[in-house]
C-alpha cells in the first residue's frame, strides 16, 4: 500500500497554455494528504506553445493570440489566481468594430452583426455588402423553418439554409474563417457555435433570438446580444488583455511551476510505456543530454493529436496478459486511430509596423476580414495597436497580416520574402498601406489549427472514453472541445482535478 503522504510523481508532456495551466493546476491542488511532484517537458527552448510577445524598438508584439474573451470565466478565474487580474485590460471602444472587404474595397460590417446572425435589422439593409436580391434572402429568415432530423450540418449549410448563398460567401465564411482557419464546408457548426443551434430549436428564427436580451453566457464564438458587443463582427465589448502583453500570463505560470516542481525545456519525450504496477515510464531525451527512462505515476500529454498519437503507439502492458485493466490501455490502436484522425490546417502571421501617415485608410476599426471569393492571397488583418493601448509608439500602428488557413494552404509554400512582398502588395492594394514598414516579423504555425470537422465531437467523446479506462492518463489541448484560449484552460483544469481524483487513491503494488 502507498503511503497517503508519499509525492506522487506526474509528468505533464507539451508546455503550451494547456500544459502549463494542468501543471499549474496540480500545484495549486497539491496537498499534504496527495502530494504532487510535477516536472513539465518542453521541446522547444521556451514554453507558451503559440504565445509569445516581443519588443520590437517601441512596438509590443504578439505572436500568437493577442487577447480573450471574459464571457467563459476560466481564463479570467486563473488570472485571479495567479495575482495578475489587475493587469487585464478591455479593448479601446473608440475603434470597435470590424471591417470586411467587398469588391476590392474595405466595408464596416453592419452594427449588431454577430458571426452568424444579425441584430439589428437597419444597419444590414443600408449595408452595401449585400444586394437587395441578397437582402430580401435574409430577411426570409424569418420564416425559415427549424430543421428536422438529426443529421449534422457543417457551418456552411446551416448558414445557406437559413440565410441564403450570398450572406455566406460576402461575410459570415470569412468572419467565422477569421476564427477557425477551416474550411466552412466541413466545420461542424455543433462542436463550434453550438448557440446557434440552440437559438433555431427555441427561437426558429435566429434574427429573432438574436433581438432578445441575453440570458447567460455563451461558447466563445458563439453569438450574444448586441448589448454585450459594443460593436460587430465580434463581441470585442467581452475581450481582454494583459497590458503587458499575452507573456505576462505565460511567464506568470512557468514562475510558478518552476518555484514548486520542475520545467525541462529542450527536452523531448520519445515514447510512454506502461509498467506492470500501473506507472507509466518516459523515454527522456535532452537535447544535450543522454536519453534515460524516468518512471511517473501519472502522465498529461498536453500535444497535438498527431504527436500524442506517437507517443502513445509505444503504450503497452509490460505486465501479464490478464493483468488488471487498470495496468495497461486497452483498444491502444482504436485511439490512437482518433487522435490521427482530427485534422490540422496551417497558418502564417505576418506582423509589420507602419507609420500612420503612410497608411491611407483611417484604420477605424479592430481589423479585416477577406471573403474567400475575393481572390485574395490574405485571410484577414488585425489593427492590433488598435485594440489595445501601448502596443504602437505614438504616429505609428501595429498590423498583424493572417495568410494560409484551410483554404489557401499553397500560401505556405513561399519563402518568408516572397509572403512578406504579399503582404505588402495586398496591403497597399486594400488598406493604401505605402512606404517601407518600420519593421517586418513573420511567424509560421506549420499543422497548428485542429480542424472541427463534422462528427468532432463524437470523435472526442470516444477518445475521452477510452482515455477514461487509463487511470493516470489524460489528454488536453485545443483540439478538444474548445480552440480558444479559456476553452484550453477549462479543459486542463478539468481534466487534472478527474486525475487527482485517481492520484488520492491508494493503490495497491
Amino acid at each position: 500500500m502507498v503511503e497517503p503522504s508519499a509525492a506522487r510523481r506526474v509528468a505533464v508532456i507539451g508546455g503550451g497554455i494547456s500544459g502549463l495551466a494542468a501543471a499549474h493546476r496540480l500545484i495549486e491542488h497539491s496537498t499534504s494528504d496527495c502530494p504532487v511532484d510535477v516536472t513539465l517537458f518542453e521541446t522547444s527552448e521556451r514554453v507558451g506553445g503559440v504565445f509569445g510577445t516581443v519588443r520590437i524598438d517601441d512596438y509590443l508584439v504578439e505572436t500568437g493570440a493577442d487577447m480573450f474573451i471574459t464571457n467563459q470565466p476560466a481564463a479570467v478565474r486563473l488570472c485571479e489566481r495567479l495575482g495578475i487580474a489587475d493587469q487585464l485590460v478591455p479593448t479601446d471602444p473608440t475603434f470597435r468594430g470590424s471591417l470586411v472587404l467587398r469588391n476590392g474595397r474595405p466595408v464596416p460590417i453592419p452594427e449588431g452583426f454577430m458571426l452568424l446572425s444579425p441584430a439589428k435589422v437597419w444597419p444590414v439593409l443600408t449595408s452595401p455588402i449585400f444586394s437587395p436580391l441578397g437582402k430580401l434572402r435574409m430577411g426570409l429568415e424569418y420564416f425559415v423553418p427549424r430543421k428536422r432530423g438529426n443529421k449534422e450540418e457543417s457551418l456552411a449549410q446551416f448558414v445557406r439554409r437559413r440565410f441564403g448563398r450570398e450572406a455566406f460567401d460576402r461575410l459570415i465564411q470569412p468572419l467565422v474563417g477569421g476564427i477557425y482557419t477551416a474550411d466552412p464546408e466541413k466545420l461542424s457548426l455543433k462542436a463550434t457555435m453550438p448557440r446557434f443551434l440552440d437559438m433555431e430549436r427555441q427561437s426558429r428564427s435566429l434574427i429573432q433570438a438574436s433581438r432578445k436580451p441575453a440570458t447567460g453566457s455563451a461558447g466563445e464564438g458563439d453569438s450574444g446580444s448586441a448589448a454585450e458587443t459594443g460593436g460587430s463582427g465580434a463581441r470585442y465589448g467581452l475581450f481582454t488583455a494583459p497590458r503587458g502583453g499575452m507573456s505576462v500570463l505565460i511567464d506568470r505560470l512557468r514562475e510558478i511551476v518552476e518555484s514548486s516542481g520542475t520545467v525541462r525545456t529542450q527536452t523531448r519525450v520519445e515514447s510512454l510505456a506502461r509498467t506492470p504496477d500501473g506507472r507509466f515510464t518516459l523515454r527522456v531525451c535532452p537535447q544535450n543530454g543522454e536519453a534515460a527512462d524516468e518512471t511517473f505515476d501519472a502522465v498529461v500529454v498536453a500535444l497535438r493529436t498527431h504527436h500524442a498519437a506517437d507517443l502513445l503507439d509505444g503504450v503497452a502492458s509490460n505486465g501479464d496478459a490478464s493483468a488488471d485493466r487498470r495496468r495497461s490501455i486497452p483498444n491502444v490502436e482504436r485511439l490512437t486511430e482518433l487522435l490521427r484522425s482530427i485534422e490540422y490546417s496551417s497558418a502564417a502571421i505576418v506582423v509589420s509596423g507602419h507609420r500612420l501617415e503612410d497608411v491611407r485608410h483611417p484604420l477605424n476599426a479592430f481589423g479585416l476580414v477577406i471573403p474567400h471569393t475575393e481572390g485574395r492571397r490574405i485571410l484577414a488583418v488585425s489593427f492590433t495597436s488598435r485594440k489595445f493601448p501601448g502596443r504602437a509608439p505614438e504616429g505609428r500602428v501595429l498590423l498583424r497580416t493572417f495568410i494560409g488557413g484551410a483554404l489557401q494552404p499553397e500560401m505556405l509554400l513561399h519563402s518568408d520574402d516572397e509572403l512578406f512582398q504579399i503582404v505588402r502588395e495586398e496591403l497597399a492594394s486594400m488598406l493604401g498601406v505605402s512606404g517601407e514598414p518600420e519593421f517586418e516579423r513573420i511567424v509560421r504555425y506549420n499543422n497548428a489549427m485542429p480542424q472541427y470537422h463534422l462528427g468532432h465531437l463524437d470523435r472526442v467523446s470516444a477518445i475521452e472514453s477510452l482515455t477514461a479506462g487509463v487511470p493516470g492518463l489524460e489528454l488536453v489541448g485545443n483540439a478538444y472541445r474548445g480552440v480558444g484560449l479559456p476553452d484550453c484552460i477549462r479543459y486542463a483544469e478539468a481534466s487534472v482535478d478527474r486525475l487527482l481524483d485517481v492520484l488520492a487513491e491508494p493503490a495497491t503494488v
